[in-house]
């Protein structure tokens, strides 16, 4: 399961399109800025949202690919989401218009993907395999590791970037700062070692807002022993979530805990 900018990404190799995006906004908006589309001769990648709003967007865009001479507006274009668009947002977006080819593939990937915030996720097993497709769906840098060789899958999406670590916990030393972070290794002691090496980064530097960890209760009262054995107060204890997901969704198949746990990392970001 590929997200849009892979699917940008792959077709702009074959064909040009305009990219639309929203630059700025004021008041009540569909989307926010950084949202993005790209507008091609017979589809779309990405939404900016705003119905007729997106609809005026995608037919000035198909008219400026349709000719390739025509000059695309230098600045940002302003569009009042009233009366005019038949819409009662009442607030203001602010797009850009852009024409892009194949030459423009890295650039692309590089502007749009700064806007992700980062993962780490823990454990190339099925659950991890389950959550790796799905966040790779979502505005997110994820960054996937497991002590093993040989569990990931060849082609992976652009925004999923694979680490062999071993030992595992080594690599929480390098995390990009603010990287929340999902525990699902294929052992309990890994795990545990993982979520030591990471309360141990939140005493030196405070910087991974979610550190989220698959099991049970019992899972987690016996690491709550272990961890207060070694020295963890409660309230550093209390950074760690377990068992992981919005509670109420029951189903033990690898993709209804992947949607679960995905579900609740949004929530942290949206909380944040």
């Amino acid at each position: 399961m590929n997200g849009p900018l892979d699917e940008l990404l792959g077709r702009l190799a074959r064909e040009d399109a305009v990219l639309v995006r929203v630059t700025q906004t004021q008041g009540s908006v569909p989307r926010e800025a950084g949202t993005w589309m790209a507008v091609w001769a017979d589809g779309l990648t990405g939404t900016i949202g705003g119905g007729q709003l997106e609809f005026q967007a995608i037919q000035q865009a198909r008219a400026f690919l349709a000719d390739a001479a025509a000059a695309l507006p230098t600045g940002a274009q302003r569009c009042p989401l009233g009366p005019s668009l038949g819409q009662c947002c009442g607030g203001v977006v602010f797009l850009g218009f852009q024409r892009v080819g194949a030459a423009d593939r890295v650039a692309l990937q590089g502007a749009l993907s700064s806007r992700f915030a980062p993962v780490a996720l823990f454990g190339g097993g099925h659950v991890g395999a389950a959550l790796a497709r799905l966040l790779a769906t979502l505005p997110l840098a994820v960054r996937w590791i497991d002590s093993r060789e040989g569990v990931f899958p060849p082609a992976l999406p652009v925004q999923v970037e694979i680490d062999h670590s071993e030992p595992v916990q080594d690599a929480v030393a390098g995390l990009t700062p603010g990287s929340r972070v999902l525990i699902m290794s294929f052992s309990h002691a890994e795990d545990l070692d993982i979520v030591i090496a990471c309360l141990r980064r939140l005493r030196a530097q405070d910087d991974l807002p979610y550190i989220g960890l698959i099991g049970s209760k019992t899972k987690w009262a016996t690491f709550r022993h272990r961890l207060s054995e070694r020295g963890f107060t409660d309230a550093e204890l209390a950074r760690v979530t377990c068992p992981i997901g919005v509670p109420g969704i029951a189903g033990k198949e690898p993709e209804v805990i992947a949607v679960a746990v995905a579900a609740q990392l949004l929530q942290t970001m949206h909380n944040g």
